[in-house]
């Protein structure tokens, strides 16, 4: 599995000029907001509030027929893209002749971890309770084969040492471009500052049996400690 934060801080070191990004309603926001930089001519889109649900692949294909010129990037999780991206897909196969020959690049990001991620870890951080499997783990999907089917370009990474090549084929892609990320749902998403009463809820989720603690806890002193060694 990949490390969420390689897939964002690779991207963020290959961030195409004038590209236009866009985020889900979902634990993908947390990596795309804190570890893309946006630069001047840049242009970063979202639901406000967090409201919409699976708006980050709509929000793109409307920005690419806008601006066929400019770069496109979408950012979403797999239970987004179960969703509405599945189909929203198919429209990108439909209207990507709208913009191939004045800049072809467009890429959906997947992050596949078999989780409805950001409800998982608002259940540990807000109510101190463990995962729900019936309700948040997710069916295998196979997102680059599917791109592929559409006529589309498929990717998949499996492994850190993928990632900084795949981002540059998919980049350079003459079609548009499905990048699946095989994530660890267990990597938390961690703000800059954790309250007290959200590391007590955690602790309690821990001890009411999460039965994936042991990587939580591994997980979590990592990802203090990426952020202490890269500021």
């Amino acid at each position: 599995m990949v490390n969420p934060l390689r897939v964002f801080h690779e991207l963020d070191k290959q961030l195409p000029d004038r590209v236009i990004t866009s985020s889900d309603s979902g634990s993908a926001t947390n990596w795309w907001a804190r570890h893309l930089k946006a630069r001047e001519g840049t242009q970063f889109a979202l639901s406000g509030t967090l409201a919409t649900m699976c708006p980050g692949l709509p929000y793109a294909l409307a920005a690419k027929l806008a601006y066929p010129d400019r770069p496109v990037i979408a950012c979403m999780g797999d239970g987004a893209f179960q969703m509405l991206g599945v189909n929203t897909l198919i429209d990108v196969m439909k209207y990507r002749g709208e913009w191939q020959d004045k800049n072809p690049t467009f890429v959906v990001l997947v992050l596949n971890n078999h989780d409805l991620n950001q409800v998982t870890w608002e259940q540990r951080v807000l109510a101190g309770d463990p995962k729900t499997e019936v309700t948040q783990t997710l069916p295998d999907f196979p997102y680059a084969q599917y791109a592929e089917s559409l006529g589309l370009r498929g990717i998949r990474v499996t492994s850190g040492d993928q990632v900084e090549q795949a981002w540059k084929e998919a980049l350079e892609s003459d079609r548009p471009v499905l990048f699946e990320a095989v994530t660890d749902p267990e990597y938390p998403p961690l703000p800059p500052h954790i309250r007290f009463d959200q590391a007590k809820s955690l602790m309690m989720a821990m001890a009411h049996g999460d039965e994936n603690r042991g990587r939580i806890i591994k997980e979590s002193i990592k990802g203090k400690l990426h952020e202490f060694t890269t500021r």
